[in-house]
């Protein structure tokens, strides 16, 4: 692939890599070698997308596994966390309403396992079979840590958003 082509991919697709990237991993080093490394794959393994009209769905796809890679090599997802602990602050001003991104910084409070199940299965749409094959994990761990991750959404959602002022 020639470098200006390569170029313009890039700068056209590194905000929505980096916006994927963001969901799954906090730390920005994390975040910038998982993106340098789904680009990497990307302009190696273009010769193996079949549909052009699919080059950014199979972007994406790339990006989330490495993204998974990072996370696999520090999570338990067969961890219970029935007692993990959430410290945030509410917010000050009254909220009206709560925007997508609102749910989206949200999710940064929630611990790494149940965060990644959360976006494969409500964000990217993969179904708990599929998680459990990626994450090496059974499928009642996925659901499992799916229904932790909504449990801590709705507490924290109740928790910052709609707690009456006192």
């Amino acid at each position: 692939m020639h470098r200006d082509a390569q170029r313009e991919v890039y700068e056209q697709m590194a905000p929505k890599l980096y916006r994927t990237c963001k969901r799954y991993l906090k730390k920005e080093e994390d975040i910038e070698e998982a993106m340098a490394d789904a680009f990497y794959t990307i302009f190696t393994k273009l010769d193996q997308l079949k549909e052009i009209g699919a080059f950014e769905a199979w972007a994406r796809r790339i990006t989330v596994n490495q993204c998974l890679l990072t996370i696999r090599k520090n999570v338990n997802f067969n961890m219970y966390l029935d007692d993990a602990k959430l410290s945030v602050q509410p917010v000050t001003e009254a909220a009206t309403h709560l925007e997508e991104e609102d749910l989206l910084n949200l999710l940064n409070f929630i611990p790494a396992g149940c965060r990644t199940i959360f976006n494969l299965f409500v964000i990217e749409g993969y179904g708990h079979k599929d998680i459990a094959d990626m994450l090496n994990i059974s499928e009642g761990t996925s659901k499992s840590q799916l229904n932790v991750a909504k449990t801590k959404l709705k507490e924290l959602v109740n928790q910052l958003y709609y707690q009456k002022a006192r």
